[in-house]
């Protein structure tokens, strides 16, 4: 019987070999856990995170104690803020193998809102 992460991970890797990420066009990718959210905005030609925001950085953590749709939300605003500060303002969406409802939907939705082209 499969693990409910193993089957993720098989879908992020089938979902991988398709998108990649640019300096022009950047992957933002979501991992979430429990308890968390993680975005990062990566550049897969040079191999580096352009931007991130993450739900435990020590002066968002107050802010953010558990990982609700708002938490998503707000934390999707931020990374779009910080994205655009450098310039950026579109990217390609990377669900990480989770299925695109609920919080993942939120925050692909509250990127457009905030001014990124997903």
């Amino acid at each position: 019987m499969h693990e409910k992460k193993d089957l993720r991970l098989k879908r992020k890797f089938r979902i991988r070999k398709k998108i990649r990420g640019s300096a022009i066009r950047p992957r933002i990718t979501v991992f979430k856990s429990n308890k968390h959210f993680t975005l990062q905005v990566i550049d897969d030609d040079a191999g580096i995170t352009i931007a991130s925001a993450n739900s435990v950085e020590k002066d968002l953590r107050p802010k953010f104690k558990s990982n609700n749709m708002k938490t998503a939300s707000e934390l999707a605003a931020i990374v779009a803020e910080r994205a655009k500060s450098k310039g950026i303002t579109k990217m390609v969406f990377d669900r990480n193998g989770y299925v695109y409802h609920g919080r993942v939907k939120k925050i692909a939705e509250s990127l457009r809102e905030n001014g990124i082209e997903i």
